[in-house]
């Protein structure tokens, strides 16, 4: 991947369950994390004692995180509503020029902080619920 703005990192949220997705923050800084859990299957015959690995069978998960400011009031509530009734829903994170990141995630995690000669901004942490693609861009 190239050189990339990271303001040019967008996190969406399917609006209305139909697949219309709509940027919500103004996220300053985004992370998003990819882990596969590994399942050990070294026994006493395993060559020179060296750990092996069973491919494909460990869980995968993705986890989004990034802090910011609202970019409007529907944005605030979309996300408020759905982390205070545990809702899981679709979510698209795209990064121009390399691919959009698709799939089913639970917000885990939301925190507003604010000081008294600033703006309020907040924290939001997403964990994926099911099978999470990737689409390159084009």
């Amino acid at each position: 991947m190239v050189a990339q703005k990271g303001k040019d990192l967008l996190l969406k949220i399917d609006s209305n369950g139909l697949g219309s997705f709509v940027t919500v923050a103004g996220l300053r800084s985004k992370r998003i994390a990819f882990n596969s859990e590994t399942v050990d299957i070294t026994d006493a015959d395993s060559a020179g004692r060296w750990r092996e690995l069973l491919a494909g069978s460990g869980v995968q998960r993705a986890a989004v995180g990034g802090s910011g400011i609202f970019k409007d009031a529907q944005s605030d509530t979309a996300i408020r509503s759905r982390f205070f009734a545990g809702e899981i829903v679709d979510w698209q994170f795209v990064v121009p020029s390399f691919g959009v990141v698709e799939g089913a995630f639970q917000v885990t995690a939301l925190e507003y902080t604010g000081a008294h000669d600033g703006e309020v901004t907040f924290e939001i942490a997403l964990e994926s619920a099911g099978p999470v693609s990737f689409a390159v861009a084009p």
